[in-house]
């Protein structure tokens, strides 16, 4: 019987939905490990934007095989993430590039409905999952047993992929957070 790996891997995602990183935590324990920013680890207040990206990319996603972006209704909004995001697409000598994954929360407007809106996705993330051999794909958040087995399938697929496809990281990375309704979506 074939035995997926563990992997190392970074979840990006709004802190609104901090309930389902812990909650996908604990789901995937076993599985995974977890490289994630926590509350607390970066104080960003008298730092500048370029370093607070170098120390996520050096402190946190270095060591991550997969980034896994968990998506919730504002979660394409956030700059944060998309600097992980980017930070994941980016292959440097110290830090090989991440393979990458989104995962629709249930409380995402499009979550169980088999496809999703594009403005609604962190467009960083958005970009990487057009045309025939995507970098990156969006699956609906599963719950129980069966679940954790889903999810650490699609890690491993994120991983297989990571050298293979060459991602799009040419869009420019959020100055600041965007406004606006959740559920309006971003217009280029």
């Amino acid at each position: 019987m074939y035995q997926v790996p563990r992997h190392r891997v970074f979840v990006s995602f709004h802190h609104e939905d901090q309930g389902y990183k812990d909650l996908f935590s604990r789901m995937m324990e076993d599985d995974i490990v977890d490289e994630s920013v926590k509350d607390g680890d970066i104080d960003d207040r008298n730092l500048r934007t370029e370093a607070i990206r170098q120390r996520i990319r050096d402190e946190f996603i270095r060591d991550a095989t997969v980034t896994v972006v968990l998506i919730g209704p504002c979660t394409w909004q956030r700059k944060h993430v998309d600097w992980e995001i980017g930070s994941s697409l980016r292959y440097t000598q110290q830090n090989p590039r991440c393979g990458l994954l989104g995962i629709l929360l249930p409380r995402h407007p499009d979550h169980g409905k088999g496809e999703y809106t594009p403005n609604l996705i962190p467009p960083r993330l958005y970009d990487n999952c057009l045309g025939d051999d995507p970098f990156a794909k969006i699956y609906d958040w599963q719950d129980g047993p069966q679940g954790s087995a889903y999810v650490r399938e699609w890690i491993h697929e994120a991983f297989k992929r990571r050298d293979g496809t060459h991602p799009d990281n040419s869009r420019r990375q959020f100055g600041n957070n965007r406004g606006g309704s959740c559920r309006t979506g971003w217009k280029d």
